[in-house]
């Protein structure tokens, strides 16, 4: 009487220990695709990161661009820096007539002097 554990099939391998061994390649190929899904995902996001990494620093370099110009007007041009003193920081030239207009209806105004009239 044989015994069908130890009776080897033509590669060699017992029968029982064959199954488990395809189960096992099954169970380890299920675990290599589930990895390599979670990687591509992984990797998919990483470079849309990018992306939008590289959007930003687009946008940053012409926002630092028009800043240089600016700087520039504002160095070279005498009418540009004027008008930023006006228009920023209130500032008036000598001899200018400064007409301040009451505030609309349920604004508040921002100069002390109008603050104080009754």
């Amino acid at each position: 009487m044989s015994d069908e554990r130890s009776t080897p099939t033509a590669d060699g391998v017992p029968s029982p220990y064959r199954s488990w061994l395809v189960a096992a390649v099954w169970v380890l190929l299920a675990l290599l695709a589930v990895a390599g899904v979670k990687s591509y995902r992984d990797l998919a996001a990483a470079r849309s990161y990018e992306r939008e990494l590289r959007a930003r620093i687009a946008a940053t370099g012409q926002r630092i661009e028009q800043l240089r110009k600016q700087i520039e007007r504002i160095d070279n041009d005498p009418a540009t820096l004027e008008r930023l003193a006006r228009e920023e920081l209130g500032m008036v030239r000598e001899g200018d007539v400064v007409v301040v207009l009451p505030p609309e209806d349920g604004e508040e105004s921002d100069d002390p002097q109008l603050k104080q009239r009754p």
